[in-house]
């Protein structure tokens, strides 16, 4: 771990809500010593309530458990209604598509293209409070208008990825029951289109029986097959709706949204987040983390099928009547000056993105910032994985020119909102380190009974408390929620919440972020079950067995790395051929999406079990990494299968 620190430029910071450490640790201390007036605190002080909570939290049935019992909001109108009074005519989100096409939509007209939308859904196509409706969206205007107009309802939306396969995107309409699938024809991406209406179609021609319609935002895509009594045009529909919808009460427990998340075991969980809980910290800590004035301007680069898509480009930055950029496309097209150019033109002063992103625009253009004025900066976030200390540092010297902080968060789907980060205007940063829990988060490291680590010694990330925007379940199957993350460790009785992260806590109770523990792949930030993509594999006609691990890569942080175990009667020299590897990311791409493309696919004779049967993956890890196997290989069922796999490797590398 590095020990030099950064500090925070106090000129970039003068007015803001946490202004040093001292401040920082009393706000720690007070949820410390009173946990429940702590929140409550914040909750009468940053939510709208329609009828006010009775109760702050509710641990009668853990680890289900409720916040703000008995309150009534509606998270549309906390991110939209009340700001209209004084920000009606502020920019709320700027949009540049892939081609440079531009959009500025205020606060007032977000609020009519947003009720719009919920009469549409509501009056014409039925939809109601508790239904589910799946979003299969590129990053357009219209994407946010749907989460919004959901959420005003009362409607729960599931937002899927636009890179999933057909396949995926059954799966979770299946699981959801989704009533309604909101889609557009046609999207770009370095100035290409790519058609979603086609996937939507295959996915439903599969059977999906609850799905009743399906709208399509139309982009001006031809060729797009219609199926009449199904399939409906936003754009010719909307017109006639009425700018006026009154929110629907919600209670604070009420479902807001799911999002499918990648697990150690093949099906996706359905992580079910509430509305008051989430909206609250999504608020906090935009102003906390991001230290968010009335004047900013702000761009999150990620997209709206992933967590920080909600979090940070909708109902954080919305909440907090900020104005957040919605960006279609990659930083990197037509050019590496492409994030800068942005940066330069919006005067954007706080700018969040991967460590994948950063990784490639510092290989694509090293001095390429110092073209561009990037004077308007104050933070720099990074988000989805850790970072390493040179794309750190690049970050740091060349994009932030040495002035802005940088925050790098740590926190999951599951967790709604930042968990660990420097706070910009306090915290004391050392490069690649998440720092420290934010106020009334209680995050440590652990072992698997529940006792502290040792400084700077491996262990287990944990929340030992409950906090307000935390996973609520998994869709339908309470029990799973509470194997995935409520049983791996117990702490003075109580099991606690697990992250799958390991970590490493200093002397000064500095944590850094070590990676998955689980089998999990962080590929560009993304989760992806081994689980998911075996199952995939093994749809393969010739694979027998599969055994997928993550591999150390300097741009995606992590490389899917595939062992295949060919059945007995296929062709010996099938394994040689490069076919093989095209044919087997083929089923990937079809099953899951070309995100889940494996870079390394490799024929062995056999995968390293124990004598019941158990893969030891570590070995294969380590293979993969071409590291030395460490562990004892004398109580595998056949111990020569090692070396046997490692030549299998070498081979493979020639």
């Amino acid at each position: 771990m590095l020990e030099e620190k950064y500090y925070p430029n106090k000129e970039l910071f003068k007015d803001a809500r946490i202004k040093n450490m001292c401040e920082y640790k009393d706000l720690v201390e007070w949820a410390k010593e009173d946990y429940e007036g702590y929140w409550g605190h914040w909750a009468k002080e940053k939510l709208n309530w329609i009828e006010p909570f009775e109760k702050v939290l509710d641990e009668s049935n853990a680890p289900f458990y409720k916040w703000f019992v008995g309150g009534k909001i509606n998270v549309s109108a906390q991110c939209i209604d009340r700001h209209i009074d004084s920000r009606k005519n502020k920019a709320a989100i700027i949009f540049e598509g892939d081609r440079g096409d531009k959009q500025i939509i205020t606060y007032l007209e977000l609020y009519r293209n947003v009720n719009r939308f919920a009469n549409l859904l509501k009056n014409e196509f039925g939809v109601k409070k508790g239904d589910r409706v799946v979003l299969y969206m590129p990053m357009i205007p219209e994407a946010a208008y749907a989460m919004l107009a959901c959420a005003r309802i009362g409607a729960i939306h599931s937002v899927v990825f636009g890179g999933f396969s057909a396949e995926a995107l059954r799966d979770r309409i299946l699981d959801a029951q989704a009533k309604v699938v909101i889609t557009a024809d046609g999207a770009y991406r370095k100035g290409k289109p790519y058609m979603l209406k086609p996937v939507v179609d295959a996915a439903l021609d599969g059977g999906c029986p609850s799905v009743e319609k399906v709208l399509v935002v139309q982009r001006n895509f031809e060729d797009v097959v219609w199926i009449g009594g199904r399939d409906y045009s936003y754009n010719e529909m909307i017109e006639s709706q009425a700018d006026v919808c009154e929110p629907e009460v919600m209670d604070s427990e009420d479902p807001l949204f799911l999002l499918y998340t990648s697990g150690s075991t093949g099906k996706p969980k359905g992580v079910q987040h509430s509305q008051a809980g989430y909206i609250l910290w999504a608020q906090m800590t935009m102003e906390w983390v991001f230290d968010i004035k009335e004047n900013d301007t702000y761009w999150c680069t990620a997209d709206i099928g992933w967590i920080t898509g909600h979090t940070y480009i909708v109902y954080g930055p919305l909440a907090a009547g900020a104005t957040t950029v919605m960006f279609e496309g990659v930083p990197t097209y037509p050019d590496a000056g492409r994030a800068w150019k942005m940066v330069q033109e919006y005067k954007i002063n706080q700018f969040y993105t991967a460590p994948t992103a950063i990784r490639v625009l510092h290989k694509l253009g090293e001095d390429e910032p110092k073209k561009y004025d990037l004077s308007s900066l104050r933070v720099l976030g990074t988000v989805g994985e850790p970072i390493d200390p040179p794309a750190w540092k690049w970050y740091y010297e060349v994009v932030g020119n040495g002035k802005c902080s940088i925050v790098d968060t740590w926190w999951q789907t599951e967790t709604g909102g930042h968990m660990i980060s420097p706070i910009p205007s306090a915290t004391p940063v050392k490069p690649a380190c998440a720092t420290f829990p934010l106020p009334g988060i209680m995050a440590d490291v652990l072992n698997r009974d529940g006792s502290s680590v040792e400084p700077n010694e491996q262990g287990l990330l944990c929340i030992t408390k409950p906090w307000p925007s935390m996973i609520r379940t998994i869709w339908g199957d309470d029990e799973r929620f509470k194997k995935s993350y409520f049983s791996d460790v117990v702490k003075d009785g109580k099991p606690v919440y697990f992250s799958g992260d390991g970590a490493i806590k200093d002397e000064e109770g500095y944590i850094t972020i070590t990676g998955r523990v689980d089998d999990v792949i962080n590929v560009s930030g993304h989760r992806m079950g081994t689980a998911e993509i075996e199952s995939a594999i093994k749809k393969h006609p010739h694979v027998a067995e599969v055994a997928v691990v993550g591999k150390p890569d300097e741009i995606k942080g992590e490389s899917i790395f595939a062992y295949i175990v060919l059945k007995a009667d296929t062709d010996d020299t099938l394994g040689e051929e490069v076919e093989l590897t095209k044919e087997i990311n083929e089923v990937i791409a079809t099953e899951i999406g070309n995100i889940a493309k494996a870079d390394a696919i490799v024929v062995v004779p056999g995968l390293p079990k124990t004598r019941s049967g158990k893969v030891m993956r570590r070995i294969l890890r380590a293979i993969a990494k071409g590291e030395e196997i460490k562990q004892d290989t004398s109580t595998l069922e056949d111990p020569t299968i090692v070396a046997k796999i490692q030549e299998a490797v070498s081979c493979a590398n020639c």
